[in-house]
């Protein structure tokens, strides 16, 4: 499980979501064996959605962020709940690629850029998703992230994400934090979180050197005297059951499982998300529908 913390300014007029994601990225690679270039990718979206979750006003709310970006990895998608739980998939998980001049993962190599991330917000007081769409900036993912807030949200937001991996491409630790302006902030506020952030070390220099959630907000809002909003803890957890699985398929409607039982009356569905497989029998299912079904 993940430690994740939010906190607002003094004033009100900055707030602050860190995150802790190791045990996250961690589950994400031993489910879908990534790369390490695969694993910074996921784990980077991962940790980003958890994040915007833990801003979510509702329990029954959700975001999902999908990354399309041309690259050779494909598409990357991650969820998330109002409590920050999340779970996310990728296309082409073992893609490597050389690491970048300064020896970093070359994650917008492998997303691609030439693409757009989308946002679909679920809010259970609205009968459809709310889908917001921007051009992708590097797919690097957190500049990505914070050209979303701009563009489609007009908050101007920091966002900043980290995965190290080791070696044996195992996860040595992951996270990230999400600062926002809130209405009202004054140029002088503006340039001293500007100058604290600029003199941050990066996300993952940070959680190596043992530091947490909460010390990332300490430093980013020097001077600001940040108080803690909440504490909680946030993990990989995927919703699939074989229940929901049923009712997917019925909802497929009588025509089409009668298609699939004359091909095999034996089906399989895996998860995309944690590889779960659910096994039917398709005349048992189409014992419960009706001939008028469609």
């Amino acid at each position: 499980m993940s430690n994740l913390i939010r906190g607002i300014s003094e004033n009100g007029g900055v707030v602050f979501c860190g995150v802790d994601s190791t045990e996250i990225v961690r589950t994400a690679e031993k489910l879908h064996t990534t790369s390490a270039t695969c694993s910074a990718a996921l784990g980077r979206l991962l940790t980003g959605v958890s994040l915007m979750g833990a801003m979510l006003k509702d329990d029954g709310d959700s975001i999902t962020l999908r990354v399309s970006g041309g690259g050779p990895a494909g598409v990357v998608i991650a969820c998330t709940d109002a409590h920050g739980s999340v779970k996310g998939c990728i296309d082409h998980p073992l893609v490597e690629l050389p690491a970048k001049e300064n020896g970093h993962l070359d994650v917008g190599g492998a997303v691609g850029k030439d693409g757009v991330l989308t946002v679909i917000r679920d809010n259970k007081l609205q009968k459809e998703p709310t889908v917001g769409q921007v051009p992708l900036v590097s797919g690097e993912i957190a500049e990505d992230i914070t050209s979303y807030y701009a563009y489609s949200e007009q908050i101007p937001t920091v966002c900043a994400l980290g995965v190290l991996v080791d070696k044996d491409l195992s996860i040595a630790c992951a996270g990230g934090y999400l600062l926002q302006l809130l209405p009202g902030a004054t140029d002088a506020e503006i340039t001293r979180l500007e100058q604290n952030i600029a003199a941050m070390p990066s996300v993952t220099e940070l959680l190596r050197a043992g530091k947490t959630p909460q010390d990332m907000m300490e430093l980013a809002m020097a001077g600001f005297d940040p108080q803690i909003l909440d504490t909680r803890e946030v993990k990989y957890q995927c919703d699939c059951s074989k229940e929901r699985t049923k009712d997917m398929l019925l909802s497929l409607g009588r025509k089409e499982l009668v298609k699939l039982r004359d091909e095999d009356p034996k089906c399989e569905v895996v998860c995309h998300f944690c590889h779960t497989k659910y096994e039917f029998d398709l005349n048992e299912l189409l014992a419960e529908t009706t001939p008028e079904e469609k």
